[in-house]
């Protein structure tokens, strides 16, 4: 071909693209699925259309560094570098009416629990961001550090997504869930896993734990094994049967009630089965120590977080007894992004939430409650992807909602960094979320999990310090205005100068 048609051909294929992009909708053409467009030119060179770069590890690194209390010597400083964390960190945890003193009871009960026999609970509901027990699995090491307990605590009975804690195996038994796509019971004792499994005649659960738990020493040891039941028919019967130790078998009378059924085990184990006899609803297998703290996770999988209330209320209110829940903390918010498409919208999905806080106080009264919000989630804008719509003003309305009804809130959006974000936490190498621009990987849910439990702890070590400090001293320095912080306003406030021994060794 001669060079005078190449060239010919080269500018007509020019001109028909232009042409193209001079009449071509603004809006796309709609093919399919998918919609075609063409850049826009004001778009592209519009100089206030900035993009917004956001380096993930330079933000978990300024998250990290502000969350390094300075313990000095001087009682004043480390006061100090709490009230900075308690109104300006992006990782802390917004209280109630800025109640500092809202976890109060609850690190009183779980700093007790060993001397008192007790394995307090810690109820993590979430969506499927938490599957797999990553998220909580992280909170559960570090709680169980501070506060002693160990295992991987409560398992469904037939888990249908593979944890990174236990594997398991069922036979003979049936599963029914309050939502999704498993059968529903012709009742609503749904348990507080939001499913039951039916054993009728007989049936058997076994667990082992994975390789994975050898990275959280903790849950490598059961030395406690629980069922929680109910509508068990009389003579009942458990028997559990975990390695070299003989079994044992528990027998209970019938019971249209909750049941707990527990075995205190000379060791440590690793796996184990339960074999059963009788009519129950199986609700939760417990695999735990005899004290401490337990993390239990349970994932929701396209779970909004309004199916709580559905759940019969007598059957939560003696779970939650039963188990000695102190925590309920809900994680909910990306399942109904995308229905989303206004501020009544957002509004309808608040009154609901609403309804499902007041729900749990009500069957979980000893329980105090943490919301967590909403990752920051992609959306395709012209061939861009940026933060769905009105994912903000969702979060704004969850903190709200939630600090307005005596629950605590922890913003992972902002935690994040903000709008846009996710964007970058895909980038990340190695990725700390999937393609899908929702989901966190492996190593992002890890790294949500790490901060989550590094703000829990800072309020915990506050709670530590403030004990050595009298109470009318400290409300008047933390809410001093930060223009008036001075070593004549300590005086004036007679703070004391001294440094308790605990702070003495930095986690």
């Amino acid at each position: 071909m001669k060079p005078i048609r190449i060239l010919i051909f080269i500018f007509s294929v020019i001109l028909l693209l232009v042409v193209a992009w001079y009449f071509f909708p603004a809006e796309g053409l709609a093919v399919g699925n998918h919609t075609l467009r063409f850049p826009s030119y004001e778009e592209d060179m519009d100089p206030t259309q900035e993009k917004k770069e956001i380096n993930v590890d330079s933000v978990i690194h300024k998250v990290d560094q502000s969350q390094i209390i300075n313990y000095s010597d001087n009682l004043l400083d480390s006061l100090r570098s709490y009230r900075s964390y308690l109104k300006e960190n992006p990782n802390r945890i917004y209280l109630p009416n800025d109640d500092y003193t809202f976890f109060d009871t609850l690190f009183y009960q779980l700093e007790h629990a060993n001397e008192e026999g007790k394995t307090y609970r810690i109820m993590h509901y979430g969506d499927s961001q938490i599957e797999m027990d990553r998220i909580s699995s992280v909170l559960r090491q570090n709680l169980q550090t501070l506060f002693g307990g160990s295992g991987p605590n409560m398992i469904p009975a037939i888990q249908p997504v593979a944890t990174i804690s236990v594997t398991q195996n069922a036979t003979n038994l049936n599963r029914y869930m309050v939502y999704g796509d498993a059968p529903r019971a012709r009742h609503n004792r749904y348990g507080v896993m939001a499913q039951f499994s039916q054993v009728i005649g007989n049936g058997s659960i076994s667990f082992i734990q994975t390789s994975h738990s050898q990275a959280y020493p903790k849950v490598k040891q059961i030395s406690t094994v629980s069922v929680l039941l109910g509508k068990n028919s009389q003579g009942f019967s458990a028997t559990l049967k975990c390695q070299q130790i003989p079994s044992e078998t528990k027998v209970l009378a019938a019971n249209d009630g909750v049941s707990l059924i527990t075995w205190i085990l000379p060791e440590n184990v690793k796996r184990g089965t339960i074999n059963f006899v009788g009519n129950a609803e199986i609700y939760a297998v417990l695999l735990d120590d005899d004290a401490g703290v337990a993390v239990d996770n349970v994932a929701l999988r396209g779970c909004s977080g309004n199916i709580f209330s559905l759940i019969n209320e007598n059957t939560l209110r003696q779970s939650f007894d039963l188990l000695n829940t102190r925590l309920i903390i809900l994680q909910f918010g990306g399942n109904r992004m995308p229905g989303i498409s206004s501020l009544s919208s957002i509004s309808a999905y608040m009154d609901e939430l609403e309804k499902q806080i007041k729900y749990l106080k009500r069957v979980a009264p000893e329980a105090t409650m943490l919301f967590i919000g909403p990752a920051d989630m992609g959306k395709s804008y012209k061939g861009k992807m940026g933060t769905w719509k009105n994912l903000p003003q969702l979060n704004d309305s969850l903190r709200a909602m939630t600090l307005r009804n005596d629950v605590a809130y922890w913003d992972m959006f902002h935690v994040m960094g903000g709008e846009g974000s996710m964007v970058h936490w895909v980038k990340h190498s190695p990725p700390y979320a999937g393609p899908d621009y929702v989901h966190f990987t492996f190593k992002g849910a890890q790294e949500i999990g790490n901060q989550l439990a590094k703000s829990f702890t800072t309020y915990y070590d506050f709670y530590k310090l403030r004990q050595h400090v009298p109470s009318d001293k400290v409300i008047e320095f933390i809410n001093l205005d930060q223009k008036e912080d001075s070593i004549q306003t300590a005086r004036r406030i007679k703070m004391p100068f001294y440094q308790p021994d605990y702070v003495t060794k930095k986690r």
